[in-house]
């Protein structure tokens, strides 16, 4: 149900969220990495406005993101991508109902400067501030222009984070298993280096793989108790592969698609097995990594089975800020103190 915040000034009770009978809009900050995102979001379902300033460009020529690089340029973006969301939704900051920003994980200095941001604009009109998770807002972005309700199984599947998530309401998200070493998306651009993919490394080996033989290579697959994962066999036994062939006649299209063909295929065994031991035949996938075709493909296929599958629209699934809002709106388990501070990991 809806929370009951209160204004940094006279303390006066806002009630924020779903079960809410007025439309609330909610302005949401996120720069946990190397994007710089604002986004407006009407009761935490329909995006009016979602700018996106990204640093790839900048990031590239060193390989992957630099942290400070990464901070510096987020002040040099943060204003003017508010304005812009403010711009776009054509709404005042006054008619904003709450300011929120994501917390952590990710990088303190990237994280600070959207915290921060999003305090002032607390404090300047008055509403109240809700700060974020990561990692629920990649799971609330599956509410993002979509009917999806709980329950459901999500599979989070990002850059640091690998796990399988029980949905039983909008507010309460319990993990049911997660990576005990690599992330799926740290294991790609891991795998990406090893066979001369530039950054970034994930994306760029997705577009790889269809054009390998996926049944080349049959590498092996982690046997985990639960509802665990283990990445680092698998890049382990690439970088051996790969240490059998002559650096000019290394086959990286077959091994990019044996590669995301393990990898997929671990990912719906596990997240599989939990819809069933859950009795929940909704599913959703999340975060930077389900924008991943073969990933993505394998999840919907699950359609054939009699499952309802959810995920967001790819420019929903990197990071951004209108999940951040979606998260707001509908999380219990958020921060509201504006003595909050960022952190790195979990």
């Amino acid at each position: 149900m809806s929370k009951q915040l209160k204004t940094p000034f006279n303390n006066q009770i806002k009630k924020i969220g779903y079960g809410n009978n007025n439309d609330q809009f909610i302005l949401a900050i996120e720069t946990s990495c190397d994007e710089t995102a604002a986004s407006v979001v009407k009761n935490g379902r329909k995006v009016i406005s979602n700018i996106v300033a990204s640093q790839i460009p900048t990031h590239q020529k060193y390989g992957g993101v630099v942290p400070e690089v990464a901070a510096r340029e987020h002040l040099e973006s943060i204003n003017m991508v508010i304005e812009a969301a403010f711009k776009e939704a054509a709404i005042l900051p006054e008619k904003i109902d709450a300011f929120s920003a994501t917390v952590g994980p990710g990088l303190v200095g990237c994280l600070l400067v959207g915290l921060n941001a999003a305090k002032t604009l607390s404090l300047v009109y008055n509403k109240p501030f809700i700060g974020i998770n990561h990692l629920n807002a990649h799971v609330c972005a599956n509410y993002l222009d979509t009917d999806l309700e709980p329950p459901f199984i999500c599979l989070l599947v990002s850059g640091g984070h690998t796990q399988i998530i029980k949905i039983t309401s909008y507010g309460d998200q319990e993990i049911l298993g997660e990576t005990i070493d690599d992330a799926v998306g740290e294991a790609y651009d891991k795998v990406a280096r090893l066979i001369g993919i530039p950054y970034p490394g994930g994306p760029n080996l997705d577009k790889l793989a269809p054009t390998g033989d996926k049944k080349r290579f049959q590498f092996p697959k982690a046997r985990v108790d639960g509802y665990n994962f283990s990445f680092s066999g698998l890049k382990t036994a690439v970088l051996r592969t790969i240490q059998t062939f002559n650096k000019d006649n290394i086959p990286k299209a077959d091994i990019a698609a044996s590669f995301q063909e393990t990898v997929g295929s671990t990912l719906l065994k596990k997240t599989l097995q939990a819809a069933e031991d859950n009795n929940i035949k909704t599913i959703a996938i999340a975060g930077g990594v389900a924008a991943n075709s073969e990933i993505r493909k394998k999840i919907f296929d699950l359609q054939n089975n009699g499952y309802k599958v959810y995920a967001p629209a790819m420019k929903y699934c990197t990071d951004n800020a209108a999940m951040v809002a979606s998260a707001a709106y509908f999380m219990s388990n958020v921060m509201t103190d504006l003595e909050v501070e960022v952190f790195s990991r979990i």
